[in-house]
């Protein structure tokens, strides 16, 4: 029964401490922009077209009213957890410590997949836009460089490049990337609220009927794919051991990161269906830059290439974010023996997880470079949702069995808040294609045959445990 043994939360507290722990420099206003950061990107700037055109229609807006309660549920549960628990590692780490080891390592080998498809994908989609707006100026790079092997291209480029920049950025010190993400956060946020400004006098009502063109089964498939939109909050919390007050900060950055964004992507998603008929976004403009291809529509042409641009920013801070949890991802497990120690090194200069960071990068990079990703936002969604189901069973679970933690931050309502956290991801899960199902499926058993194999026997907590055994015996 060694694989349900759960690890101290003294033990993971007194490891951030010292030449291992990882530099404290974020406050609560660079962790509210670290996942704003990452929740307003891919999802607000590309999946809008795709849930709108094929799943949800004009109930898009419902679709993110049911994603962001799924959310809130969960993120009210990440944030006791943060406040409890202020280690790196997110959902890995707390399910380590309130459900055992082997429930941690299968959200660490969960996340894992979740990051690192995600990364790809969003490097992929950075490339599009910027090889977009270079040919609007004339600059027309060639196809060989800016595309996949099974595109017709070489390799891709450009989606190799900012993966490589970012990777530099993250190891040069998490004060740096703060700094660039909250600028990248303020360009961005500015544009989503220009193009609020600029569309909500072309909305026609006429063009919200009907309302639910797919039923409400399309609703909630809706749901579950913008869905891939929400994990910058779950992003926020990999960054709790490099925050200076934790036990305060992480809660109100965790929230008030969800709460922005929900608010500006109901705003959109309703405007964005009121301007032009849900299906004018099946074209594969309407698809792959449905914000900008919605102010081309209707005559605004200038207000498209800001947006163009915001989307560029919005992109590279979620690239940007993402690279970031990774390796804090990495660097937790690593920390604890269940992969290779080697990727757990910090770097003496910047007191970053440089080992990490580099080797995250570079596989992203070869998947960006050479690989098209289809199904992608469904499997990132697939991901965030097993994990946010796990974090409120441990939040259940910690909370019977270890009343005498700390608390400086409580899941109001408890146990429903949890109980419907579950629930809510649980249902949307269901609404998502059996091929993202498969894919799941098949990267848990091998996580399982890589933790059998490896992990179990170089678990730090199990040679711990029986060292003390054999000095009691």
């Amino acid at each position: 029964m060694n694989i349900f043994r759960t690890k101290p939360v003294s033990s993971l507290i007194a490891e951030t401490k010292g030449k291992s722990g990882l530099k404290k420099a974020l406050g609560p206003l660079d962790l509210t922009m670290l996942g704003i950061g990452c929740i307003i990107g891919t999802g607000i700037f590309v999946l809008t077209g795709v849930a709108a055109a094929d799943l949800s229609g004009p109930a898009l807006v419902l679709s993110f009213v049911f994603a962001g309660l799924a959310c809130c549920f969960a993120a009210l549960c990440y944030a006791e957890f943060a406040s409890m628990i202020p280690v790196a590692g997110s959902a890995y780490t707390y399910g380590y410590a309130g459900l055992g080891e082997i429930w941690g390592w299968i959200i660490g080998w969960d996340l894992i997949l979740e990051y690192a498809v995600g990364i790809a994908t969003v490097a992929i989609g950075w490339s599009g836009y910027v090889v977009n707006l270079l040919n609007n100026i004339g600059i027309v790079l060639p196809k060989a460089i800016t595309s996949s092997p099974f595109e017709g291209g070489v390799i891709n480029v450009p989606a190799m490049l900012i993966i490589a920049l970012i990777a530099w950025l993250l190891i040069s010190g998490v004060r740096n990337t703060s700094g660039v993400n909250g600028v990248i956060v303020i360009i961005k946020v500015a544009v989503v609220l220009l193009f609020i400004v600029l569309a909500v006098w072309h909305v026609k009502p006429s063009n919200w009927t009907p309302f639910m063109p797919y039923g409400f089964n399309g609703v909630i498939s809706g749901a579950a794919v913008v869905f891939f939109s929400y994990i910058g909050f779950d992003a926020v919390s990999t960054a709790a051991e490099e925050t200076r007050n934790p036990q305060r900060d992480m809660p109100r950055g965790i929230i008030a990161s969800l709460l922005i964004c929900t608010v500006l992507y109901i705003a959109v998603s309703a405007i964005l269906t009121g301007i032009v008929k849900y299906t004018a976004y099946k074209t594969p403009a309407g698809h792959n830059a449905p914000v900008a291809y919605a102010l081309d529509l209707i005559g605004i042409h200038w207000g498209a290439a800001l947006i163009s641009v915001g989307a560029i920013c919005g992109i590279t801070s979620v690239c940007l974010v993402l690279m970031f949890g990774q390796s804090r991802i990495f660097f937790a497990m690593a920390r604890d023996g269940l992969i290779p120690k080697v990727l757990g090194g910090v770097s003496q200069k910047h007191q970053t997880p440089a080992v990490s960071t580099t080797i995250v990068a570079t596989v992203c990079a070869l998947t960006a470079g050479l690989f098209p990703i289809g199904i992608v936002s469904e499997l990132v969604s697939i991901g965030t949702l097993v994990a946010f189901i796990i974090v409120c069973a441990g939040t259940i679970v910690l909370r019977y069995k270890r009343k005498d933690l700390q608390r400086s931050f409580k899941a109001p309502f408890f146990p429903v808040t949890p109980i419907l956290g579950i629930l809510s991801c649980g249902y949307l899960i269901s609404g998502l294609q059996p091929a993202t199902w498969i894919r799941f499926i098949v990267w848990f058993v091998l996580g399982l045959i890589v933790y059998f194999a490896y992990s179990y026997k170089h678990s730090a907590l199990r040679a711990k445990s029986g060292v003390e055994e054999q000095v009691q015996n």
